[in-house]
């Protein structure tokens, strides 16, 4: 009897040991990349919710695990939600294309969250991350498709299962127990796309919540707990409640390689799909500068995914900070203006000027550009000046933010909230993790 889906995944993740050093070293960025998101956010109404929230659950001074960016320890289920709210309130955090995904906001809360509890050298916690990025990367990659995305927010629908095959690796958990866990994982499913049309804050909550249950599947199996070995591919589990077609041959983890050197770093703190728009939109000012009230019209071309995910084609008003990151117009404008990605054009996002020039763009699909993708993503304007001329400029791929720009920015947010010589220190060891024998004395530095 062939072993079920889940199986197949937890003998792949269980059984991987080569480790590449590419592999680790991604992690550590994307460690910087979230911890550099989550002191950014700190001061967000959503993430206060999130944090009194937990405070009142349970907070406690000692055991428990540490909410970032402050001096509160909570459980270990509150401690990974508020950190996951805050790594997702800026839209910058990192991306897997393949699966749509923001795996970096559900792994890394969950492997954070266990680390003091395990007692686990630098190495175990890096091997968690890649694993959790590479469960997440695969079932995404195989359940997702524009249609599905446009209801169900991908992160949501993946991210219990990314987070309990991070819990399954720094939990010592055998197959049979990480099966369990990824079988009770995609049950939780988290996350609808109305947020979108409204403007509201749900989305910011989707990994929270997601890694939270991510944790409790892995701990329950940890305890014994079982779920259906059909949990993804049997008669009611999720392949067919989603209405997909489990394919003969799935892409296994570690299969063909590290699903976490797919994943980038966004300059843009906004959208994934508003990141190229806005990058060409910046290389047009910064190429042939252009007065603002000479635009007539601005049209973007993108890929059909780009056009139809929730939020994307937006012109406005726009009434939230989340409406101004995900709309395509929004970058497109403020890039036009501003000529840089800055986030105070975002908190601004009832600008006057930007609303006015967003209100001249236009989405279309480009056929060429959604052949490409999702192995590129590029985006190309065309801007009609009140002269009639016209200004073309395409890019074939995103560009994503490169280490020294992740380390850069990891530095700039955390001397805000742990001052510049602990910033300065920390950096160091993140980037040599790999080598750390323990991390008793690295991850109480995390927090002031």
């Amino acid at each position: 009897m062939t072993d079920s889906l889940c199986q197949q995944f937890a003998n792949a993740l269980i059984s991987k040991q080569d480790f590449s050093s590419e592999s680790c070293t991604k992690a550590g960025l994307c460690l910087q990349d979230f911890l550099s998101c989550v002191y950014s956010t700190q001061q967000f109404p959503w993430v206060e919710n999130a944090l009194q929230m937990a405070l009142q659950n349970s907070a406690t001074s000692s055991g428990g695990a540490p909410i970032l960016g402050t001096n509160h320890r909570v459980s270990v289920q509150d401690a990974a939600f508020v950190n996951a709210v805050a790594g997702h309130s800026l839209v910058r955090d990192d991306m897997h294309v393949g699966s749509v995904s923001h795996l970096g906001v559900v792994v890394i809360p969950a492997a954070l969250a266990l680390a003091e509890q395990e007692n686990i050298s630098g190495r175990q916690l890096l091997e968690a991350i890649i694993c959790g990025y590479e469960a997440g990367a695969r079932l995404g990659s195989l359940l997702m498709d524009v249609d599905t995305a446009k209801k169900i927010r991908p992160t949501g629908l993946i991210g219990a299962f990314a987070a309990a095959a991070t819990g399954a690796r720094l939990l010592s958990l055998d197959v049979n127990q990480t099966a369990n866990a990824l079988g009770l994982a995609s049950n939780y499913l988290t996350g609808l796309n109305e947020w979108a049309a409204w403007g509201s804050e749900d989305m910011y909550f989707h990994p929270g919540i997601a890694v939270r249950n991510g944790l409790t599947a892995a701990q329950l199996a940890s305890l014994g707990a079982v779920t259906a070995s059909g949990s993804l591919d049997g008669q009611a589990g999720l392949f067919a409640a989603l209405g997909k077609t489990v394919p003969e041959a799935p892409g296994l983890p570690f299969a063909d390689g590290e699903e976490i050197l797919q994943v980038f770093f966004k300059q843009v703190p906004a959208c994934n799909y508003a990141q190229t728009a806005a990058q060409v939109a910046r290389k047009v000012m910064t190429e042939n500068p252009l007065a603002p009230e000479s635009i007539e019209k601005i049209t973007v071309q993108v890929p059909y995914a780009a056009a139809h995910y929730p939020g994307c084609d937006y012109s406005g008003p726009f009434n939230s900070i989340l409406q101004a990151r995900m709309s395509i117009h929004f970058n497109v404008a403020s890039a036009l203006l501003f000529g840089d990605f800055d986030d105070e054009h975002y908190r601004e996002y009832n600008s006057a000027a930007i609303s006015e020039l967003a209100g001249k763009v236009s989405i279309g699909i480009n056929d060429e550009l959604t052949r490409a993708y999702p192995d590129k993503q590029g985006a190309s304007i065309s801007i009609v000046t009140a002269d009639a001329s016209e200004i073309q400029c395409t890019l074939e791929e995103v560009i994503p933010a490169s280490p020294d720009e992740v380390t850069k920015r990891f530095l700039t947010a955390a001397t805000i909230v742990l001052g510049a010589e602990k910033a300065k220190t920390i950096q160091p060891h993140i980037n040599d993790l790999e080598n750390a024998p323990d991390l008793n004395s690295i991850l109480p530095t995390l927090n002031p």
